[in-house]
């Protein structure tokens, strides 16, 4: 049996010097004079991966263990993604696929993209070619494309062990 889960989250972003929460996708930090609005380290692509395995489990959004958890003082949005994980595990099922994609003005992504497929393999033991990411500059069409913040969506598929 096959499961599919489609996740959305999006962050505010400034250019700063030196910021407090540097841009961190995937668990890599992009740029650190990339400010990000959030409450958490604003890891907007896993934010949408886990909305996404939430989607695909019949659950709601991924505030309901992450909100506690950001209160509490634990803000790394990894160890999100870890509970995402095993409640797919305690479901019966596994990762088949994940499809990510990132719209933002700047900084360009492409370069990191390897990186992220790396650090999402190792978070979630995953095979690297069942991880798909890419990004678009989005023209200008957006306020995410003219550089006011970044938008990501997720998409992942699970199938029974």
């Amino acid at each position: 049996m096959f499961k599919v889960g489609i996740g959305q989250d999006s962050h505010k972003i400034q250019k700063h010097t030196k910021s407090k929460k540097p841009l961190i996708l995937g668990g890599v930090i992009i740029d650190k004079n990339i400010e990000v609005k959030a409450d958490s380290d604003g890891d907007i692509l896993i934010h949408s991966l886990c909305n996404a395995i939430n989607t695909a489990l019949g659950l709601g959004s991924f505030d309901i263990y992450a909100g506690p958890l950001c209160r509490s003082g634990v803000t790394d949005s990894k160890e999100y993604l870890l509970i995402a994980s095993n409640k797919i595990k305690q479901a019966g099922y596994l990762i088949s696929n994940i499809s990510i994609m990132i719209e933002a003005g700047y900084p360009r992504l492409e370069t990191y993209r390897k990186k992220i497929v790396a650090s999402l393999s190792a978070i979630l033991h995953l095979d690297k070619n069942s991880i798909g990411i890419a990004s678009t500059s989005g023209d200008g069409l957006t306020s995410f494309a003219k550089g006011k913040g970044i938008q990501c969506f997720s998409i992942v598929s699970l199938m029974t062990k």
